[in-house]
């Protein structure tokens, strides 16, 4: 090959070599908008009791029907949830707890033990489930970790979605690890992550400080920068690095 030749057919490899991604991130990045990633876009969900994207719903539907021969009837207590879901929630918890005394950042301190700031829920994506064994009795507050692990009554589960989950797609997100931060631990909450490593992909590439101070939520103004960036870090991004 010529010299001249030679370097044209380098430079355009190289140049098709460097385009190439950004055009693959656009295109990818483009596929899911901002509204759904904040929870305020209409997707389209499947379910009976519950809400989810068709992937996640098929691949839990394979989930629940498999877990049934081992007498276990896994029931969704919680899945798709809306921006304004969330803010019902942010809100009641808000001032219930300013209510008892606490001060705006002790409340928001505490909600944030378990509870997502609207517009950063996993939840908003569809693609994520809090789940329990309908074959036992329940008792009267469900979702606490003591039920899940030792004698709890939703033990049987837990071990049983140790094992089985993962095969079917499903990750636990919030674990038990000794130096995880942010959210405390959820046995209960599961990931789909052939989508939901997708959309967080595509949620770290949004400005968090704008979703947070730009709509308007209870007690905004007391997110300084440090609170959201720690938040961003800890609860956002402190989760189970099988999902990252």
């Amino acid at each position: 090959m010529k010299r001249r030749q030679f370097i044209k057919t380098t430079l355009a490899s190289g140049l098709a070599l460097s385009i190439a991604p950004q055009l693959a991130f656009q295109s990818h990045s483009s596929s899911i908008n901002y509204e759904e990633l904040i929870g305020k876009g209409n997707p389209d969900l499947l379910g009976e009791g519950f809400q989810l994207r068709k992937e996640a719903h098929d691949a839990f539907v394979r989930l629940k029907t498999e877990a049934l021969k081992s007498d276990i009837h896994i029931q969704i207590v919680s899945s798709y949830r809306s921006f304004d879901h969330q803010n019902r929630i942010w809100e009641r918890k808000y001032n219930r707890n300013i209510n008892t005394g606490l001060t705006p950042q002790e409340s928001i301190k505490k909600i944030i033990e378990y509870s997502t700031i609207p517009g950063t829920s996993r939840h908003h994506w569809a693609t994520d489930i809090d789940i329990i064994d309908a074959n036992v009795s329940q008792p009267s507050s469900v979702l606490q970790p003591r039920h899940f692990d030792g004698n709890g009554c939703f033990r049987k589960l837990k071990l049983w979605m140790n094992h089985n989950a993962n095969a079917f797609g499903f990750h636990l997100v919030y674990t038990n690890q000794q130096n995880r931060k942010g959210f405390k631990y959820e046995p209960w909450h599961y990931s789909y992550k052939p989508l939901s490593s997708h959309y967080l992909t595509q949620y770290k590439n949004l400005n968090i400080k704008n979703i947070i101070t730009n709509e308007d939520l209870l007690g905004n103004k007391f997110f300084s920068e440090e609170f959201i960036s720690k938040y961003l870090n800890e609860n956002v991004l402190d989760i189970n690095p099988e999902l990252l």
